[in-house]
């Protein structure tokens, strides 16, 4: 259909969702939001910054280009129809979903301590590779075999230890499969995480696994769950730090970071910088030096989630004032690096300096390959780059766009 050029974004949704006979109720469901908030975007009043959301809208609207949803010019914005692809799914998907009912007995007792430190390897291997994904999806398969005959093949503390590493397992799996897994996969992994530690009774581990089940909820534009669930996960762990492991207040405090990136998202500031100061003050309770093996969690990622935080706020020059004193290299995760670039990058999009922010998504690309490559938030980056970057520079913009599979070679 033909949609007036001067028509804002909220009125090209109504007029879009109206000509289908949708109600807000039903385009709004199938987003994930509520009623109110689609009447928000509709009338103006709640800016659509989100775009992820946009393409959510545009799926559910049956548009296959976002542009004709936001008006903006320049090239389509393709509307995928379903996840990212990732070779290494497949055999991800027959490990987690033809789980058996009555597992095999393993013939001889399976080492707990060994099955942990292959997991935490694998931890290690996710935060140090530019390939992570491709590295840690060869290895998953067997770890997630091995971890449910571990959990259903001991009894007593050898079993809780087994469980313990179940959860961790999965834990990792869905931050390796992170958009890429289908819904109904991530799902899944989520909740047995959550429901193996919650069957070893380990206030770390649960507190751990409600971390992950938080970033699904969150970016599954569940965002009101997703702070419940961490909010109550650190009210579980809260009573047990004292004179407790390192490791116990480093969950805790990557819970505090995680509820700050919530709030940010959502327009709370006063809420966002309130837990993100509660994070501070943990780190600054930790050894200097003190880093969490999964969320890796420590001072260096309490100030890269600083800038996450102002960038999500929308306060371009705080984000980028604070990233200027940060030392990339003092971060040990690969991944995390890979992302404060996507960080920065998007705070100088927010300021209008594309030069600037394709310089930086190209570092980002150069650190880390697969975090842009499969990170909703870098490849919107690229995408707007793609689109809007001088004309000098939209050669670069191009080949940075290919690399990452938004743009056919050629």
């Amino acid at each position: 259909m033909d949609i007036p050029d001067e028509l804002t974004t909220g009125e090209r949704i109504r007029l879009l969702r109206e000509s289908r006979g949708m109600t807000r109720e039903i385009l709004a469901g199938m987003c994930g939001r509520g009623v109110d908030w689609l009447k928000k975007i509709e009338t103006g009043e709640r800016e659509l910054r989100s775009n992820t959301l946009i393409l959510r809208l545009a799926a559910a609207l049956q548009i296959s280009d976002a542009s004709i949803i936001t008006g903006a010019a320049g090239p389509a914005q393709t509307v995928p129809s379903g996840r990212l692809h990732h070779p290494g799914m497949p055999a991800i998907w027959d490990a987690v979903m033809n789980r058996r009912l009555i597992p095999s007995r393993p013939e001889c007792p399976v080492d707990v301590a060994a099955l942990q430190g292959r997991v935490d390897q694998t931890w290690e291997l996710w935060h140090s590779s530019g390939h992570n994904r491709t590295e840690v999806a060869r290895l998953l398969p067997k770890l997630i075999r091995d971890a449910e005959a571990a959990g259903r093949g001991l009894d007593g503390a050898e079993r809780r230890a087994g469980l313990v590493a179940l959860s961790d397992v999965y834990r990792l799996t869905g931050q390796a499969t992170a958009y890429v897994a289908p819904a109904e996969l991530a799902w899944v992994v989520a909740d047995r995480a959550l429901a193996a530690a919650q069957d070893a009774d380990d206030p770390a581990a649960i507190a751990a696994a409600a971390w992950n089940m938080g970033n699904i909820l969150r970016e599954t534009s569940y965002p009101e769950e997703a702070m419940r669930v961490v909010t109550e996960a650190a009210d579980l762990i809260r009573p047990h730090l004292d004179g407790a492991p390192d490791d116990w207040r480093g969950v805790y405090g990557a819970l505090q970071l995680h509820a700050a990136v919530t709030a940010a998202r959502e327009g709370r500031s006063g809420d966002a910088w309130r837990f993100w100061g509660v994070g501070d003050q943990v780190a600054k309770s930790l050894p200097a030096a003190y880093v969490h093996p999964s969320t890796v969690f420590g001072r260096a990622n309490v100030d890269f989630h600083a800038v996450s935080v102002a960038t999500d706020l929308r306060t371009a020059g705080k984000a980028l004032n604070l990233a200027d004193d940060l030392d990339p290299d003092a971060m040990p995760s690969v991944e995390r690096r890979a992302r404060l670039w996507v960080e920065v990058a998007r705070g100088h999009l927010q300021r209008g300096d594309r030069t600037a922010a394709l310089h930086v998504m190209q570092l980002s690309y150069t650190v880390g390959a697969e975090t842009v490559e499969f990170t909703p938030s870098a490849r919107s980056a690229v995408a707007e780059l793609w689109r809007d970057a001088p004309r000098a520079l939209r050669p670069e913009a191009a080949r940075l766009a290919e690399r990452i599979g938004l743009r056919e070679a050629g």
